[in-house]
């Protein structure tokens, strides 16, 4: 899921990005943070919870002093050196993360050694003789990892359009199955066949989303409705779930 404007505006009640300092997006299952790119003053930033992999788009939030980040994606502390050049950065919660690996000592000294500057890391305050530990015995870390190569569709190399179109039309049918309707044909999916022609950009979107999306299609009026109704039904659920867990997350940080 990509952050947008529209989402931080209305999660920091602001009126313009250049305006927020403290914004929290727990768990909202995000992958595309490229929008901290235009938030420079952004200070307090709570990111824990969600899909990121890469630190790339926050070396230009030169303000943030703090930096949530537990149980995300992020496989190297590579990434690390996207926030070197953060001056005012003090405290950083990376716990949970793929990157922390299995030693959590030479973990933790690696971190500091590339971040020196740090007060507290995954909640625990810096002290000065580990601090002076880690940057004797710390991994050095040089460069960021490379970003991941994508196609010109914006899927991944491992991922081909025919894998898709094969898995989207499994789904489609399975519910139209479900459902007492007869299953599409090959010929009915142009959508994933020709995405240009579709206007919708494939991505990364769930191969369920754009099932559920051909079914539209088939409903009528009254039928639609009960989806609207079942999906709004939904929405407030998972809306109360997150809001339960971020708050428990903020008793914890």
């Amino acid at each position: 899921m990509k952050l947008t404007r529209k989402l931080v505006l209305a999660r920091a009640k602001a009126s313009d990005l250049d305006s927020v300092k403290k914004l929290n997006c727990w768990g909202c299952n995000l992958t595309d943070i490229s929008i901290f790119t235009e938030m420079p003053n952004i200070e307090v930033l709570t990111l824990s919870a969600n899909q990121i992999s890469s630190l790339e788009h926050i070396t230009q939030c030169r303000s943030l002093t703090e930096l949530y980040l537990r149980r995300n994606n992020i496989q190297s502390l590579g990434e690390l050196c996207h926030l070197q050049g953060l001056s005012q950065l003090r405290v950083l919660w990376l716990a949970e993360n793929p990157c922390c690996g299995t030693d959590p000592t030479k973990y933790r000294l690696t971190v500091l050694r590339t971040l020196p500057g740090l007060q507290k890391l995954d909640n625990q305050v810096v002290t000065e003789e580990e601090l002076a530990q880690a940057l004797e015995e710390g991994a050095e870390i040089s460069s960021a990892p490379p970003p991941e190569s994508v196609s010109a569709n914006g899927l991944s190399e491992a991922e081909t359009d025919s894998d898709g179109l094969m898995y989207s039309m499994e789904e489609t049918n399975k519910i139209r199955e479900q459902l007492g309707m007869k299953p599409l044909p090959r010929d009915k999916f142009p959508s994933f066949s020709s995405p240009r022609d579709s206007g919708l950009p494939l991505g990364r979107r769930s191969h369920v989303l754009e099932a559920v999306l051909l079914l539209l299609k088939e409903l009528n009026s009254e039928e639609l409705q009960e989806v609207q109704t079942a999906a709004e039904s939904r929405a407030r659920a998972l809306h109360r779930h997150s809001c339960q867990a971020e708050r428990k997350d903020l008793l914890q940080q």
